[in-house]
């Protein structure tokens, strides 16, 4: 039938409750209007035909008429006193499709248990009549439910419907029908790309017959989902077609049959290229690649250009489905652009030159996972950096070159024989950086470093191993393990760690020339966070602090003397805080050396609520006079405090507190100069005063 036609009969029953008798009398007024229109267009063809027929049948009453009926039947049809209303019909359909979708979900069940039925029999025959309970009762089940489907369902066929009813139905006849067809595309594409790379395994591969057979059906989940959406669909589409008819019929039983036969020919096509590419070369499984592309292709096409034949509409928008596709898109492609490992800084690292400093010689015990660095030269220098930050990202690229550029103006300044840097390298935080990807920064610091070739190490900080972060804390001690000393010839991170609590908790020697132990440094892991809230720091843990006082005593036993120590860590100890306070109030049971805190956070010094024993044994051994943190980026005070020298690190940090890059006071590091006889200084080294 002319199209311009059927919408001008749609046009006039468009507020016509739906009925039986309606929809003869609308296929009537139709069939009785395509003859009209033939005869006249013998004579005014196209347009002029089709507005002859308009205009001489401009009222329901007269195209009534022409059919063949009267006035009277054309004022009957518009009443429809007993149509059910649209409320109504939408609560029927709720709780049809409700047991639809329970008919279907116990289809796919007794399906999937008679393959498992079947496969029991000749592998676990006892186990097979389990199998057979269990499918019997899934059985009954679906029975249950469609005979209390079909009872209903008897109710409502021969129902009238008012306008928005009908409108309702075709809405919901085009969305099953479309997923019908789509569902035949998608079911044997899933189905011959699955057979493909079994049937590869067991003719191309060494899977044996029982493998094969097994892995088919431990992977049933894969065709389970398909044939539910399939009969669920199915169902819904039949559902609504016993309750209105639905003028595509026919046509759309065409395409439902054209769907059939091309995908099953296009699939049986493709194998046989896919085989016969395969005796031509050794890359088949891209010809079959892209020939699944192709094929998704072609659905695609077929949707946009050739479905509108057998729909109502082709395309409705749901605004809450699409605004929710739209956010959840945005967020997956977000998650993994922040995930991305990007070197936007590589450029700068490897045009860097080599920083002349004094060699050293290195040793490594693979058993106890202590470096040892004894000294060529009477005094050793140690560089001391903190808070580095690097993002990692395109975001955060030019805040990352000034940080990168920030440390390498304090070690050529300084030339130091040694760098340790106390914890948060790399800030995977999203926010500021716009990455969680922390392997970048690491890769690129060790990059840096391997570089400038002066030996150094590192304590984890808070931000290393963030929970969004691409690697967590056992993947990064892996890479950290794959850039160290025997691959970069610089990086001491130790292969063989302490049994305790935290990311790497290490013990480095550094000696005099003649054997004797000058300092022993430890880099203890503070941790991170406690779990207990926002921004609820973690602390230094008692197998730790054991660990450390072990070490200390065992060294001061093998040297017979007490031994000088040092201690580097991320989190300041709460004695930080105690030390500031005495200091602020003017009490002389602190000493101050250089530096300001200037925190611009609520609590100026940042530390776990959990209190450590680390201090305390520190006192108690009298081996440790210098601690050395971070984590406080504004904070850089150096005090004494019970005898211990409780220094903060001038940070490097451009990027992870809003404004910290145009502040210049807090940037910096410090310089530890050890002497033979076990003494030291340090000297604040702040970049303003380099640069």
């Amino acid at each position: 039938m002319n199209r311009r036609l059927r919408n001008l009969v749609e046009l006039y029953f468009e507020d016509i409750p739906y009925s039986l008798e309606i929809i003869k009398a609308r296929e009537d007024i139709a069939a009785a209007l395509e003859r009209e229109y033939r005869k006249l267009e013998k004579e005014k063809p196209g347009q002029p035909a089709f507005e002859e027929i308009a205009g001489r049948y401009g009222k329901l009453s007269d195209m009534a008429r022409l059919a063949g009926y009267t006035k009277e039947d054309a004022a009957r049809w518009r009443t429809g006193e007993s149509a059910k209303d649209f409320s109504t019909v939408r609560k029927e359909m709720k709780k049809q499709r409700r047991r639809i979708y329970g008919i279907a979900f116990l289809s796919v069940a007794v399906l999937a248990e008679f393959f498992w039925l079947v496969y029991d029999l000749f592998t676990a025959p006892l186990q097979a009549f389990f199998v057979l309970i269990y499918m019997i009762l899934l059985f009954g089940g679906m029975v249950f439910l469609g005979k209390r489907f079909n009872r209903l369902e008897k109710e409502y066929q021969t129902a009238a419907y008012d306008t928005k009813s009908y409108l309702y139905f075709r809405t919901l006849a085009d969305r099953y029908g479309k997923r019908r067809l789509n569902g035949i595309a998608l079911f044997s594409a899933l189905l011959t790309i699955f057979l493909v790379l079994e049937l590869s395994f067991f003719f191309f591969g060494n899977s044996k017959s029982a493998e094969v057979l097994e892995n088919l059906f431990s992977n049933l989940i894969l065709f389970e989902v398909p044939v539910y959406l399939a009969i669920k669909n199915y169902l819904c589409f039949r559902l609504i077609q016993e309750r209105i008819h639905l003028p595509d019929r026919d046509t759309y039983k065409k395409h439902r049959i054209g769907m059939i036969i091309f995908s099953v020919a296009y699939w049986i096509i493709s194998v046989a290229v896919t085989v016969i590419a395969r005796k031509m070369s050794s890359y088949s499984v891209n010809v079959f690649l892209i020939e699944v592309v192709l094929f998704a292709a072609l659905i695609l096409f077929y949707n946009l250009a050739l479905r509108k034949k057998i729909a109502h509409k082709n395309f409705v928008v749901n605004r809450r489905r699409a605004a929710a596709g739209i956010c959840a898109s945005i967020l997956i492609f977000g998650y993994g652009f922040l995930q991305r490992d990007t070197w936007y800084t590589q450029p700068y690292i490897n045009s860097i030159p080599v920083v002349r400093h004094n060699e050293h010689k290195i040793s490594y015990n693979e058993e106890t996972g202590i470096y040892t660095i004894t000294a060529e030269t009477e005094d050793f220098k140690i560089l001391h950096l903190t808070d580095i930050h690097l993002g990692g990202s395109l975001y955060s690229y030019r805040k990352d070159l000034k940080a990168l550029k920030a440390v390498y103006a304090e070690i050529e300044y300084t030339r130091p024989d040694f760098v340790v840097v106390t914890g948060d390298m790399a800030f995977p935080l999203g926010v500021m950086s716009l990455s969680f990807n922390n392997s970048a920064p690491v890769g690129q610091f060790a990059a840096f470093m391997r570089n400038v070739d002066i030996p150094w190490a590192f304590t984890y900080g808070n931000h290393d191993t963030e929970g969004l972060a691409t690697l967590s804390e056992g993947d990064l001690n892996e890479l950290y393990k794959a850039l160290s000393y025997k691959t970069s010839g610089n990086l001491l991170y130790p292969y063989v760690q302490p049994e305790v609590t935290g990311r790497n908790n290490q013990l480095i020697e550094v000696r005099n020339q003649d054997g004797t132990l000058n300092q022993a440094l430890f880099l203890i892991d503070s941790n991170a966070y406690t779990g207990e809230g926002l921004n609820a720091y973690d602390y230094i843990h008692d197998d730790q602090v054991e660990w450390y006082e072990n070490e200390v005593r065992r060294l001061s036993e093998e040297e017979g003397h007490r031994i000088s120590s040092m201690v580097f860590f991320h989190i300041p100890l709460q004695q930080y805080r105690t030390a500031y306070e005495l200091y602020e109030a003017g009490s002389d049971e602190v000493t101050y050396f250089f530096g300001e805190n200037g925190e611009k956070m609520t609590d100026k010094v940042c530390c776990s609520d959990y209190p450590s024993k680390l201090f305390d044994t520190m006192v108690s051994l009298g081996s440790t006079k210098a601690v050395f943190c971070g984590h406080d980026h504004y904070n850089n005070m150096s005090l004494e405090y019970e005898g211990i020298r409780l220094t903060y690190g001038m940070s490097i940090d451009y990027l992870a507190m809003p404004g910290i890059e145009r502040d210049t006071g807090q940037r910096g590091a410090e310089l530890i100069t050890l002497h033979p006889d076990g003494s030291w200084d340090l000297t604040q080294i702040p970049l303003a005063d380099i640069q």
